[in-house]
C-alpha cells in the first residue's frame, strides 16, 4: 500500500466515523455504522456487514421501521490530490424493504449531462409520461428508441450544481419535517452542526473554483486581499474550464 493510498483510506475512515456519528445522533445508537472499504481506485463508505453486504439504515415513525435509507459514497482524491472528494454518492429512500426506492438523491462527480447532482422521484403522473413522449430529440427520444416506458423516475431534477448539492443531513432534516420520523433527543443540534461544517467545506471548495469572485466580495466588505503569484492561481473566473462551480 502506497503512502497516498494509506492517507486516502485514513481520510475516508474519518468520513465514515463522521457519518456514523450523524446518523446515530439523529436516529439512535442501534443504527448500523459506516465503514470505509478500499475498492482499488476509490474507497466505498457505507454501512456494511462483515462479508461486505450493504445494509440499509432503518428509519422509524411512531416506533415502526416503515422507511429505510441506502446511503453509500465512493471517495477519491480531488484534482490536486490534497483533499478527500466524493466521486459518487447515492442516498435512496425506501419504503420498508421494498427494492424500488421512493426518492433517489444522487451525485456523480464527472457528470454534466444529466446534472451531476440531482434527485429522481419514483412515482407516476400521466401528464409527465405524456410530456416525455412528445419530444423527438434528446433523452426522451433515446428512451423511446430503447422501448422504455416513460416514467417520472427518469427525470433528473437539478439541485443547485456540484458545489451546492444537498447532503445526508438535508435528507434527514427532510424526513423529520415531512414524515415526523423518530429521532434522538438533541437531534437538531447534531444536524445543524454537521450542516454548518458541510456548507463551509463546500464554500471553501467553491472559493477555490472562483478565487477572483471571492476576492472581490471580500474586498467589498473591507478585507485587504493579497494577490497570489501567477503559479499559485486557481481556475480563472473568466475561463473557468473544469471548475465544478460552473457545472450544471
Amino acid at each position: 500500500m502506497t503512502e497516498e493510498t494509506s492517507r486516502l483510506d485514513k481520510l475516508a475512515a474519518e468520513f465514515a466515523d463522521d457519518l456514523t456519528g450523524l446518523v446515530r445522533g439523529v436516529l439512535g445508537e442501534d443504527t448500523p455504522p459506516f465503514t470505509a472499504l478500499n475498492m482499488g481506485t476509490r474507497v466505498r463508505v457505507s454501512p456494511i456487514t462483515d462479508d461486505e453486504t450493504e445494509l440499509r439504515i432503518p428509519v422509524s415513525i411512531n416506533g415502526e421501521p416503515v422507511l429505510s435509507l441506502r446511503a453509500r459514497y465512493f471517495c477519491c482524491w480531488d484534482g490536486s490530490s490534497t483533499f478527500l472528494a466524493t466521486d459518487q454518492a447515492d442516498i435512496h429512500l425506501h419504503y420498508a424493504d421494498i427494492p424500488d426506492p421512493l426518492i433517489r438523491f444522487e451525485y456523480v462527480r464527472t457528470s454534466k449531462e444529466p446534472p451531476g447532482a440531482h434527485i429522481q422521484v419514483h412515482a407516476h403522473r400521466d401528464e409527465v409520461a405524456f410530456l416525455l413522449r412528445l419530444a423527438d430529440s434528446g433523452r426522451p427520444k433515446q428512451g423511446f428508441k430503447r422501448r422504455k416506458l416513460p416514467r417520472l423516475s427518469a427525470i433528473h431534477l437539478p439541485v443547485g450544481g456540484h458545489r451546492m448539492r444537498p447532503a445526508l443531513e438535508d435528507v434527514l432534516l427532510f424526513l423529520k419535517r415531512e414524515f415526523a420520523i423518530d429521532t434522538e433527543p438533541g437531534w437538531r443540534s447534531v444536524i445543524e452542526g454537521r450542516l454548518r461544517t458541510w456548507r463551509q467545506i463546500q464554500l471553501m471548495t467553491a472559493v477555490r473554483d472562483a478565487p477572483e469572485v471571492a476576492a472581490r466580495a471580500l474586498e467589498a466588505m473591507g478585507y485587504k486581499i493579497g494577490r497570489p503569484l501567477p503559479t499559485q492561481r486557481g481556475p480563472r473566473d473568466d475561463a473557468p474550464g473544469d471548475a465544478k462551480l460552473y457545472w450544471p
